[in-house]
């Protein structure tokens, strides 16, 4: 029998299981604890036969599916975490089942789909069309291709073309206030090295970079080329840099603009709420679709104003890969030369739900971080240490008459008997010196009766600490 017909005759069986795996596992999120702290893998030896593949299932079933988190629902409120929407959901099915590989155009329409998605992400956060750019595996790798891009532009402004010659002779120092944990990695691995980052200084009681203390850096710089990395939502406190200042800064001392709005470029899609005008004219962006969009991992953005800069510092120089047409092939424009069709999901969920949609559970998502934080303040157990802007929660147990260590040590162990719990899951983080709990709330499927689940855990929880 021919293998590929062997192979496939049991596809609808496959599909059962596959429905039945899928539906118990999001049928079931409501009740299932949000996070599995305790784990244990069966340790075996690889087969060299292999196993039947309905005891596989079986294996799976019983014993890794029941140790997964319920990170795609909505109590899951760790770092920035989406869920996926049905649709988004539905498409990444149809990604493996598609499997295409857009590293080149000339096979299929997959290529299309991935130009018009970046189009309708621009006008989504009512960005010009002066910018272009690509699906990633996520923020990261965003940054990355923001900081190779910026080494790329400080080349050119000193006659080295860093890509092909490297950056042994490149005069550059890059500023930043309040970079994300990814910004300083992708630093490192674009060689700018992370400890030569210049700190500028944040304005008193925020994340947000002092503009002042950033025109003095650049002033006193004597590197030739300067990069300054800005942010739209700070992972702590959610501020919002000056970008119109920060512009006109880079303007004058001839600087490339970075800015990661890996979840707080969302906020452009709200009526009436503007903290990050000037983002139109900076030169590259960061952000998630597998934060605020809603869409699964892996999904990021970069987009820039200069797609030949990231051309020149993407370009693979191989005769039997180049280019027939006169678009750039995303495998010129990115890390990977094989790439997934990660651009489906994200297209169907702009096509299905639109702005408005998307908007409706962003606000909701505020809404509910500001219900959340309201009862915090007004809890005698918990101390709302930082105002609600936009949809993380910063707080701590009460801790009048403690010391900073013993304050951080309840705070610790108040958040690791909360993710015990299972009702809730929170993250760690710290705010002016202070560790603190905190919640980020940004799935679609999060509505007021979870953030009375969550309230009801902490109290249950300060009852006992």
């Amino acid at each position: 029998m021919n293998p590929r017909k062997s192979d496939w005759q049991n596809l609808d069986l496959l599909l059962k299981s596959f429905a039945q795996i899928s539906s118990n596992f999001i049928y079931d999120l409501d009740d299932k604890k949000v996070a599995e702290l305790d784990v244990k893998l069966i340790e075996s030896h690889l087969s060299e036969a292999g196993h039947d593949f309905a005891d596989v299932l079986e294996h799976l079933c019983d014993n890794i599916i029941p140790q997964l988190s319920a990170s795609r629902g909505p109590r899951y409120w760790g770092f920035v975490t989406g869920g996926a929407t049905p649709v988004a959901t539905f498409a990444d099915w149809l990604v493996s089942t598609f499997d295409q590989n857009l590293s080149k155009d000339g096979d299929s329409i997959a290529s299309e789909i991935e130009r018009q998605t970046i189009r309708w992400l621009c006008q989504l956060f009512n960005l010009p069309d002066s910018f272009d750019g690509l699906i990633t595996t996520g923020a990261t790798a965003s940054n990355f291709l923001g900081a190779i891009c910026a080494r790329q532009f400080a080349g050119r402004r000193q006659g080295i073309n860093v890509a092909q010659a490297g950056m042994a002779n490149l005069s550059v120092e890059v500023f930043s206030a309040t970079p994300h944990a990814s910004m300083l990695k992708t630093l490192g691995m674009a060689g700018l090295g992370y400890k030569n980052l210049i700190k500028v200084d944040c304005l008193t009681g925020s994340e947000s970079m002092d503009v002042a203390d950033l025109a003095y850096r650049l002033q006193v710089s004597t590197a030739q080329t300067k990069i300054i990395i800005a942010s739209v939502g700070t992972v702590t406190a959610t501020d919002f840099d000056d970008l119109m200042t920060i512009n006109q800064l880079a303007e004058r001392y001839d600087a490339w603009v970075h800015v990661d709005g890996a979840f707080g470029i969302f906020e452009r899609i709200l009526e009436g709420e503007n903290l990050s005008n000037g983002l139109e004219d900076v030169h590259s962006i960061t952000l998630d679709s597998h934060k605020w969009l809603n869409v699964p991992y892996e999904s990021g953005v970069f987009l820039t104003r200069h797609l030949d800069v990231l051309f020149d510092s993407c370009d693979v120089p191989a005769p039997y890969l180049a280019a027939e047409g006169d678009k750039p092939e995303f495998m010129s424009l990115g890390l990977e030369n094989s790439r997934r069709f990660r651009a489906l999901p994200v297209w169907m969920t702009l096509l299905t739900y639109g702005k408005q949609g998307i908007a409706s559970w962003v606000k909701r998502n505020i809404d509910c971080a500001k219900l959340l934080a309201d009862n915090i303040a007004q809890s005698p157990n918990y101390e709302l240490v930082n105002d609600c802007k936009l949809n993380v929660v910063l707080f701590r147990p009460t801790c009048s008459g403690l010391d900073q260590q013993a304050a951080d040590e309840k705070t610790t162990q108040a958040m690791k008997a909360i993710n015990q719990d299972g009702r809730i899951f929170v993250s760690p983080g710290y705010w002016q010196g202070k560790k603190v709990i905190r919640a980020a709330i940004s799935n679609w499927e999060t509505q007021i009766v979870d953030i009375e689940i969550g309230i009801a855990c902490l109290e249950d929880i300060a009852s006992k600490l």
